[in-house]
């Protein structure tokens, strides 16, 4: 009985903790990842901003809804594992900028993609640049100590290799 007793009091100081470092962590976050494809700028931005067929070469996607605009503005949702997020797309400049925000406010997150295309030699480099933030203090500590900022974002850039036959990026951050 006195180790059941230590063990739940060890796991209340842990909730404790992570509940403490959660809400002195910053609720925002800007973070980067880049990688370089031998695919030219326009190939490049057509293949991301084909939202219908990423489910093809994202496989954390089930599938993709495309809704109808909202504002004038062309929305999908993402059917995931976890559930469905509904995006926005904000910016589109074809070949050069792309800006998706999230647009369900009932998620513990939020925020925004910004897709920079630049052409280089040999090919393009697309930066990813993730603007987000996390509502809930124990997700908050999640994200920052256990899954990392920038682990989608860097998934996402692999997946993207991948589906060009290119070997997996190497990243470099902002």
């Amino acid at each position: 009985m006195k180790w059941i007793l230590l063990a739940a009091g060890g796991f209340a100081a842990l909730v404790a903790v992570m509940a403490i470092v959660g809400a002195l962590l910053p609720r925002g976050h800007t973070v980067s990842r880049a990688a370089r494809f031998r695919r030219p700028p326009a190939a490049l931005f057509a293949t991301v901003r084909d939202f219908a067929s990423s489910p093809a070469w994202r496989p954390e996607l089930r599938r993709v809804e495309i809704l109808p605009p909202r504002d004038g503005l062309p929305r999908h949702r993402a059917i995931t594992r976890h559930g469905p997020i509904t995006y926005v797309v904000r910016e589109e400049l074809a070949a050069e900028r792309l800006v998706l925000e999230i647009a369900d406010p009932g998620l513990p997150f939020g925020g925004r993609w910004i897709f920079a295309f630049a052409a280089v030699p040999g090919g393009t480099e697309l930066r990813l640049t993730e603007e987000g933030f996390v509502k809930n203090v124990f997700f908050r500590f999640l994200a920052r100590f256990v899954f990392g900022h920038t682990a989608t974002m860097e998934r996402y850039l692999r997946d993207l290799a991948q589906t060009c036959g290119e070997p997996p990026p190497a990243f470099s951050p902002s």
